[in-house]
């Protein structure tokens, strides 16, 4: 990286250099180009970053997702979010270090070190929605849509639930078949053979009061993506279809002691209240949303007594709700302090800790000046 980085000086030289190293590094110049910029950026704006790829604690996917959310900051901001994420990787656990956490933690910084430009950024990258088509081998093509990530949750947990209702009435295509065929009948106006309600696209957007009046901007989630710009947020929340709904934070700890409102039935105000807490799969490197995941007894309900209740439920993905109880798998969740530990049948064990709903104000210990008059 370091060398490539001190091949060029400027892009004109990226271009030529490219050209020359194509042939003998047998991709094409688009490519080159791109290993240069990822040297040139590495090198200079995240060096710490870069530093971490020598040790072998950053592979690199996982630098370039940083590059990405970095690209469009200034160098001083880009070397400050380099700063923050080396200290704060220093004493995490090792699934911090997977890509996508590493996309989100960038992220989360981002916003920390320049909040003002989170909202420019999001306009400029959502005027570049497009659909493209790449033909593959085997007969077999992709069709991708880059669209607003409320959007692009909305239309998968839409599908999602259409193929899952399809298997739930003996569909014997896997779900993944089962969504392809879907989107593919969706596009092409035929009818799917299904139909679900219009919840079945719900997605979450956790959003602090103080933010949805203009008081603050940072705070803001997107279920299953990650911070997204305020003002973004207050798009979603004033549009007509969507609803609002309180959830009632501790403001020690963040964590949601209430949705602010009863169901009739228990089952249904546990799920959602755990869906709401939890937001993804418990499971330490594992970030697909708590609504596509099963809700998981931590005590077994049959074996071990469990009782069906918030404080005993925890939302686990499909496969990681198989691997709990496969042979020398060891699951530990704590779903009241949202922490999480897996030891795998190799003995390794990583841990986990849940991100509060809100961030947790700082406890003031400071001393009064004078004693309280009495």
């Amino acid at each position: 990286m370091t060398f490539l980085a001190s091949l060029v000086s400027d892009e004109l030289e990226w271009r030529g250099l490219a050209e020359e190293l194509a042939p003998s590094l047998r991709v094409s110049p688009v490519e080159v180009e791109k290993r240069i910029r990822n040297a040139v950026d590495l090198s200079r704006r995240m060096p710490r970053v870069l530093e971490a790829m020598r040790e072998g604690q950053v592979e690199l996917y996982g630098a370039r997702r940083i590059l990405a959310v970095t690209s469009p900051l200034s160098d001083e901001h880009a070397r400050q979010v380099d700063a923050l994420l080396s200290d704060k990787l220093a004493s995490a656990p090792a699934t911090s270090w997977q890509p996508r956490n590493l996309a989100q933690h960038a992220a989360r910084l981002v916003e920390k070190v320049d909040p003002g430009g989170q909202a420019e950024r999001a306009r400029m990258a959502r005027a570049g929605r497009r659909v493209e088509l790449d033909h593959g081998p085997n007969a077999q093509s992709r069709l991708t849509a880059e669209l607003p990530s409320e959007v692009a949750s909305a239309c998968y947990a839409r599908v999602d639930a259409m193929a899952r209702r399809l298997r739930r009435d003996g569909e014997q295509r896997t779900l993944d078949q089962l969504r392809a065929d879907i989107t593919a009948d969706l596009l092409l106006g035929n009818d799917p053979g299904v139909r679900v309600p219009e919840a079945a696209a719900t997605v979450y957007l956790h959003m602090p009061i103080d933010a949805a009046l203009s008081i603050s901007d940072s705070g803001c989630e997107l279920d299953g993506y990650g911070p997204i710009p305020a003002a973004v947020a207050r798009e979603i929340m004033t549009n007509t279809d969507s609803v609002w709904r309180k959830v009632l934070c501790d403001p020690a700890t963040g964590q949601p002691l209430d949705l602010g409102r009863s169901r009739r039935r228990p089952n249904a105000a546990i799920r959602e209240l755990v869906r709401v807490r939890d937001r993804e799969c418990v499971v330490p490197w594992c970030r697909r949303p708590a609504r596509h995941c099963d809700l998981d007894h931590q005590r077994e309900w049959a074996a071990d007594n469990g009782p069906t209740s918030a404080a005993n439920t925890a939302p686990r993905c499909r496969r990681h709700h198989r691997m709990k109880n496969a042979p020398g798998w060891i699951t530990r969740h704590d779903p009241r302090h949202g922490t999480s530990a897996i030891t795998t049948p190799h003995g390794s064990t990583y841990t986990g800790r849940r991100r509060p709903v809100l961030t947790p104000k700082p406890s003031d210990t400071s001393e009064p000046d004078e004693p309280p008059p009495f």
